[in-house]
């Protein structure tokens, strides 16, 4: 597992991208999360975050589940069901983990919880492996 590695320019976690995400993850037994703070930059609706960041938060925090067992891989399918939006200005808690895996494929699932413990978004994901090790 290597979550320290952070010196390129992904918009999700690098932190050579000056207008990414900067997402650092955890490991929690099989569970992959991170906590970010949305400001105002990623906001859709005043005073909500936008759906197409909710829906990145995701996809990094499943694809990092796979990172968590030293592979990497691409997003082959993304699905994301919103609950509840996702205020601007309040820590989340994104959590993600590897569901199935069949060769090539891994399928995962995420979701997205709110401060007050509410499940604002929930998704899942299939993702081909494109390297075997880190």
């Amino acid at each position: 597992m290597r979550f320290d590695n952070y010196n390129h320019k992904c918009f999700g976690c690098g932190e050579l991208n000056p207008k990414g995400l900067k997402l650092k993850f955890h490991l929690e037994g099989d569970t992959v999360y991170t906590v970010f703070t949305p400001n105002d930059c990623y906001e859709g609706y005043p005073g909500i975050m936008h759906g197409g960041i909710t829906s990145t938060i995701l996809d990094e925090v499943m694809s990092n589940a796979i990172v968590a067992i030293g592979l990497r891989a691409f997003t082959g399918k993304l699905e994301v069901r919103f609950r509840h939006n996702v205020p601007i200005n309040q820590p989340i808690r994104a959590e993600g983990r590897i569901t199935a895996r069949r060769g090539r494929v891994i399928d995962t699932e995420g979701r997205i919880i709110l401060e007050n413990g509410e499940i604002a978004a929930e998704s899942t994901a299939r993702f081909m492996v494109i390297e075997a090790s880190l």
